[in-house]
């Protein structure tokens, strides 16, 4: 036969960890969502060119550097809780960012293609694999846990 003592004082502790973790998961958010917008940031301003001059990067690669409204436009938010999740928005405002991001038709009667030049989910998939990230979540989340 098997004898458990202190599974109530076990439930009470595992509870205060939980609690704990949910304090700070939305600094990981937060963190998630500053990370990814640097990145979203660096990786608009990787080329440049003057106005009026041809783009100098190609389809496939971020836009290259014209004005800086497209990468001052990129900002994140404040996480919030929606249910049991926890949401940071992070994306550009600018009217042209999408088509910057996904291309697609653009210009009068829709007579001009532009070709993708993604900045963004390259930005994410790199975050996915940043070791930066992963420390600051594990140290996030590793003081929760003690």
């Amino acid at each position: 036969m098997l004898q458990v003592t202190g599974v109530e004082q076990l439930r009470a502790a595992l509870r205060q960890m939980e609690l704990r973790i949910q304090a700070a998961t939305p600094r990981v958010v937060e963190t998630g969502a500053r990370l990814l917008e640097g990145k979203t940031k660096a990786n608009l301003s990787r080329t440049s060119h003057q106005r009026g001059t041809p783009t100098p990067s190609r389809p496939g690669e971020p836009p290259a550097l014209i004005s800086g409204r497209l990468r001052s436009s990129v900002t994140s938010t404040v996480p919030v809780r929606a249910g049991d999740m926890w949401i940071s928005r992070i994306g550009p405002t600018t009217v042209y960012s999408r088509i910057q991001e996904l291309g697609g038709l653009a210009g009068r009667n829709h007579a001009s293609r532009l070709p993708a030049r993604p900045y963004l989910k390259p930005a994410a998939m790199a975050l996915m694999h940043d070791a930066a990230f992963r420390q600051a979540v594990a140290q996030i989340w590793g003081r929760a846990i003690r």
